[in-house]
């Protein structure tokens, strides 16, 4: 099974947040950068299928060589390879076109997108990126088991949960409840060495 986890590399909630240029411009000094949170619980599920049901998973990201720290640290987590489009990321609408456009050269079985960053909340790019590649999207995923060819998704709606059934392959937008928070993986120091190798 071929798995890629669409990452976004977004400031630290606990960063001290600041503008400069009148309150126009975002101040990047002195921020700490991690995986977009929605799309960390996405790659913990990744991990889980590889560690089940075998898998191979691609991390992809749209961003300069500043991402390149927090990408290492999905490669320590249980990540197998890395891609990263040597872009800026500008908005939503390019970001999806960018990795779809790499999505579409590739065979994947799971798409995983956090359903929003963290940063800008806009909640796009899966959407943007099941259209673009014409596969079928499941948003909001809050629960997920794989059946052979079939995936069976829980998703949050506005009254509750749902039960949907899709062959792969498809777009999944996850959120907290595809796994925990109690789940979610520490790089392990041999992680972090043989990160350097992949």
């Amino acid at each position: 099974m071929e798995i890629v986890v669409c990452i976004s590399v977004v400031p630290d909630t606990t960063s001290k947040i600041s503008f400069t240029e009148n309150g126009t411009k975002f101040d990047k000094n002195g921020i700490t950068y991690i995986i977009n949170p929605f799309d960390e619980f996405c790659l913990t599920k990744a991990i889980f299928i590889k560690e089940n049901l075998g898998a191979n998973i691609t991390i992809l990201n749209v961003g300069k060589n500043e991402n390149d720290t927090v990408l290492r640290k999905a490669l320590a987590i249980g990540a197998d390879k890395a891609i990263r489009i040597d872009t800026e990321s500008i908005d939503g609408g390019s970001v999806a076109k960018s990795l779809a456009n790499y999505i579409k050269s590739q065979n994947y079985d799971i798409i995983f997108c956090g359903k929003e960053s963290i940063d800008y909340n806009g909640g796009k790019v899966p959407g943007f990126i099941s259209a673009i590649i014409n596969k079928p999207f499941i948003n909001g995923a809050v629960g997920m088991e794989i059946e052979g060819n079939k995936v069976i998704v829980k998703n949050e709606i506005d009254n509750g949960i749902q039960v949907c059934e899709v062959l792969m392959p498809v777009v999944i937008a996850g959120q907290k409840g595809l796994v925990e928070e109690k789940e979610l993986r520490i790089p392990p120091m041999r992680g972090i060495m043989m990160a350097r190798n992949k």
